[in-house]
């Protein structure tokens, strides 16, 4: 696999370069940028297969490249030591980052779901996801047995937990099977409307209808399916109910 690092720390291409070389044999580096404007011209000049993509560069955002360039032409894993906002909203959009410094099993994982991920479509929409996530997130990128589907977070009613996978519920009657679990969901959504009322479920509070008092008790949804609360949710789920 061909690649380019585009960073302005010469520290964490170095690192990157070093363990690339120690340990990733199938890389091949075709070269290295210290920001947007080079790293635009050297990956028009290489057109690598895979680039390492610093988020905040001195003369702009990784973000910005992104926009700048054709998508559907390479794969792309951001790399970055901070910024909280931007890596939530590229976990909503399921594109691959490496937190600096990177580590060997890191980049081993992520790599793997780069192979993976060969659909020229999918990666498109991913980063087209993205780059509309970064200024206001509302969708969410969700691996289907078919691909990925972008859903945005005001049409999930909730989501129901099946072992290692998640069914999700959307306006209009739609049902996703999705290959994650549930507990990957709840950080994910967790300050943005949504509540675990139980270990099985996950709910967008904006679609509650009714709540049912008892031992726990029970949600009544918009579209008029039965959500259990346990008894130890019960306490926050109520103090949620007095702040609507």
């Amino acid at each position: 696999m061909r690649v380019v690092i585009i960073d302005d720390e010469a520290s964490a291409r170095k690192n990157l370069v070093s363990l690339i070389e120690s340990h990733f044999p199938e890389l091949e580096i075709l070269g290295e940028a210290d920001g947007v404007q080079s790293g635009r011209k050297l990956i028009e000049e290489t057109h690598p297969d895979l680039v390492f993509l610093d988020i905040q560069m001195q003369d702009g955002m990784g973000f910005d490249l992104v926009k700048l360039i054709d998508r559907s032409q390479f794969q792309v894993i951001f790399v970055s030591a901070y910024d909280h906002f931007a890596i939530t909203a590229i976990k909503f959009s399921a594109v691959d980052y490496l937190l600096k410094p990177v580590e060997q099993e890191d980049m081993s994982l992520a790599l793997e779901k780069i192979k993976q991920n060969k659909s020229d479509k999918d990666l498109k929409q991913k980063l087209d996801n993205l780059l509309s996530n970064i200024n206001r997130i509302d969708k969410i990128a969700l691996p289907s047995f078919n691909g990925m589907e972008f859903v945005k977070l005001n049409e999930i009613i909730r989501c129901e937990s099946d072992n290692n996978y998640t069914y999700f519920f959307l306006v209009g009657g739609e049902k996703l099977l999705v290959s994650k679990t549930m507990k990957e969901f709840e950080d994910l959504l967790d300050g943005r409307g949504f509540f675990r009322t139980h270990k099985s479920h996950l709910i967008n509070l904006h679609f509650m209808k009714k709540y049912l008092k008892g031992e726990g008790g029970t949600v009544i949804m918009e579209d008029g399916s039965e959500v259990l609360v346990s008894r130890r949710r019960k306490d926050e789920f109520m103090q949620i109910l007095s702040k609507l």
